[in-house]
């Protein structure tokens, strides 16, 4: 309900100023150019929805792969200890691990849209155990938490957008997938801020093996790839990071192939099986973003958008600081109302900058960073009739906010 009203704003308010500008300012060719933007952003938004399906189906394929093959099992075994430690009341071999392994896999690969129905039964895995069937348990408020602020190991929409801006650009040799650690380092800070929220509140000892050997173990990884790359030039080190994570993405695929392969498993005819759901998924995502991208091109173009950017960059620049980050942070505030609404401004803020400006690759960092906590708190307990999320929102809009903020100083760090 809270984007319908967005939305609606949107028009209205920019229809309301154009009428002014027009009217006492005599700015008459704006209601033009305002219906030859729609135009243009009903098309972007069909032509990049189009560009995600071969990529969502690529992921899916694999995705499909690696479970046919045992991997997302044998992970599932691997992340046991850790979580049997954070999901306070769950059995040991219950039904509910394997589901939220398979939710936070297609998270860590960036595929939000595949993630959010493993999501839902590992939902309604825990919900069999809650004793209170209106009233969020421990263990689903965590899942929840780290569900929104989860750790992307690959942002694959993000990276597939800013491939198909890129040839919308005209771009040659543009490797998209160089916002990879950003995005990694970024999500991290969310996912340790959302844990030690709700350990907090629920009182769970954070300083036991299993989770000191995971985040240890994802901090020496970021560390060492940063130390990597971070004595080089700003375009280098960019370029170095771009090549590190295709290099782990394709990785990633060829690993599933023969793990496929070893145990004998039909692998083309399982991706095929896997692939199929991606042009669903991707055709599924053209009315969201087509909508998403008319508002904001009226409230665009009538000049709200950068009334709101200018006053931010007033405020910013009264501190001290530097203001290049400030055109992003509309996406920043959208993103835990609507995934759509996030995506529509991260498009509109790469059309006008660049998809390879610091304020292009930012954009797209926060995008894969940040989640959509009011939609996946409404959808997640909506679909297990729970009605009272307890401490869940808070957290989760504590690790959206240490997650933002984070994916600003790094982005600074690695492209400024």
């Amino acid at each position: 309900m809270t984007l319908n009203y967005i939305w609606i704003s949107f028009f209205l308010i920019g229809f309301v100023v154009a009428t002014y500008k027009a009217v006492f300012l005599g700015q008459t060719e704006l209601f033009g150019t305002m219906l030859n933007n729609l135009f243009d952003s009903s098309k972007t938004g069909f032509e990049i929805s189009i560009g995600l399906t071969g990529v969502m189906s690529l992921w899916l394929g694999v995705m499909k792969i690696g479970e046919k093959a045992g991997l997302i099992n044998l992970f599932a075994k691997g992340v046991a200890p850790f979580f049997r430690t954070l999901f306070k009341g769950v059995p040991k071999d219950h039904s509910a691990y394997g589901s939220m392994t398979m939710n936070f896999s297609a998270n860590m690969l960036g595929l939000d849209n595949a993630a959010t129905p493993l999501g839902l039964n590992a939902m309604k895995d825990l919900q069999s155990i809650n004793p209170n069937k209106d009233t969020a348990s421990d263990a689903q408020i965590m899942f929840l938490v780290l569900n929104t602020a989860g750790v992307t190991l690959i942002p694959t929409s993000v990276i597939a957008m800013r491939q198909s801006l890129a040839m919308k650009e005209g771009l040659t040799n543009f490797n998209a997938a160089d916002i990879f650690l950003p995005t990694l380092i970024a999500t991290f800070v969310a996912f340790i801020t959302g844990m030690i929220m709700v350990a907090i509140f629920q009182k769970i000892n954070l300083f036991k093996l299993p989770v000191l050997l995971f985040i240890g173990g994802f901090a020496a990884l970021i560390t060492g790839i940063y130390f990597m790359v971070s004595q080089l030039p700003p375009d280098e080190m960019s370029r170095r990071i771009g090549s590190i994570g295709s290099g782990f993405i394709l990785f990633i695929v060829i690993l599933f192939i023969t793990a496929g392969a070893i145990r004998r498993q039909n692998v083309y005819d399982n991706f095929i099986e896997g692939a199929k759901e991606g042009f669903t998924t991707a055709i599924r995502i053209v009315p969201y973003l087509i909508g998403m991208l008319l508002a904001i091109s009226v409230f665009r173009t009538s000049g709200c958008m950068q009334y709101i950017v200018d006053g931010i960059a007033t405020i910013v620049a009264a501190c001290g600081a530097n203001t290049d980050f400030v055109p992003v942070i509309p996406i920043g505030l959208m993103k835990p109302l609507s995934g759509s609404g996030a995506r529509g401004l991260m498009v509109d803020v790469i059309s006008q900058y660049g998809v390879d400006s610091f304020q292009g690759k930012l954009a797209a960092v926060i995008q894969g960073t940040t989640e959509t906590t009011f939609y996946v708190l409404a959808v997640y307990f909506g679909s297990v009739d729970i009605k009272n999320s307890r401490h869940a929102l808070v957290c989760g809009l504590i690790a959206d906010l240490a997650g933002f903020t984070a994916a600003i100083l790094i982005a600074y760090a690695f492209f400024h």
